[in-house]
């Protein structure tokens, strides 16, 4: 489980990096978010998860620029896969294919 989470994260950190900000900041046709909002909402469900698994209360991230969205899912998903249990890793797996279905 960790080892496929660590393999999707990568893949879907690397492809909000490589999208065009301008389509970021779209929603795809027939979705109500933009690819931002989703990938925000992503990255917050896996601190939030982290911050469960680690014992600590969950705050709400920072709302960064459309060009830093993907390197914060890749640390909101590191800090899952470095302190998730079995249920933790499953339910991070599920948010970042869920994602990868909305962009």
């Amino acid at each position: 489980m960790r080892a496929e989470l660590s393999r999707v994260l990568a893949l879907q950190a690397d492809r909000v990096r490589a999208t065009p900000l301008s389509q970021l900041d779209r929603a795809r046709e027939g979705a109500g978010a933009t690819r931002a909002e989703r990938v925000r909402s992503a990255a917050q469900a896996l601190a939030d998860l982290a911050a469960d698994a680690e014992g600590r209360p969950r705050r709400p991230l920072p709302h960064l620029a459309l060009h830093g969205l993907g390197d914060q899912l890749a640390v909101t998903g590191a800090d899952v896969l470095a302190h998730g249990d079995a249920p933790a890793l499953a339910a991070a797996l599920e948010v970042v294919l869920e994602l990868r279905r909305g962009l």
